[in-house]
């Protein structure tokens, strides 16, 4: 199955899910790991630039799955109070405004100097003709409390999840995993 049902996320939705979920752990990871190094360290600009690159790969894949999302049938959340599905919906339109704006902040820090990005020395993304002042140090401050927040929020997302899976014993995290074939 390719495509979403009503009961079922399809192979798309669900790649695309899994790639955008490791894709943020291991930019987050290398966030982690690029704020401790020194400007003199062998990895200092290559770790910069792979995150840069990445990062907008993601914004890549963000866009395709947010149209993906606008032409596919949505699974029923699987709820037993309707408190629940609310809390699933603002969830997951939180995790994508979240992101949405962790992407714009590090496209805003990277160019703040006026210079274009480079996507592994294939395509490279022009700043902005204009910048705001000190835009380096505020899109870095919104940057790191959204990645944060976004992991966050992430745990919760996938601590439902489990929930679900292991206590409720319903089929929402599964789904996630696999498609239900067409019945």
């Amino acid at each position: 199955m390719i495509r979403n049902s009503l009961n079922s996320y399809g192979w798309v939705s669900i790649s695309l899910h899994w790639i955008m979920a490791l894709t943020v752990f291991g930019l987050f990871g290398l966030g982690l790991y690029m704020v401790d190094l020194g400007y003199y360290d062998p990895w200092y600009r290559s770790s910069m630039d792979l995150h840069k690159s990445v990062g907008l790969i993601l914004a890549f894949v963000y866009v395709l799955r947010l149209i993906w999302k606008q032409t596919q049938l949505s699974p029923e959340v699987i709820a037993d109070k309707s408190w629940q599905k609310l809390a699933a919906h603002l969830t997951h339109g939180l995790l994508y405004l979240i992101l949405l704006v962790l992407m714009v902040s590090g496209y805003l820090i990277s160019t703040a100097d006026g210079r274009s990005i480079e996507v592994f020395g294939l395509v490279s993304v022009p700043a902005l003709p204009f910048a705001f002042e000190q835009q380096e140090d505020i899109a870095g401050e919104i940057h790191w409390l959204l990645a944060w927040s976004l992991i966050i929020l992430v745990g919760i997302h996938a601590l439902a999840a489990l929930q679900h899976h292991f206590i409720l014993k319903d089929n929402t995290l599964k789904r996630m995993l696999r498609p239900e074939k067409a019945q």
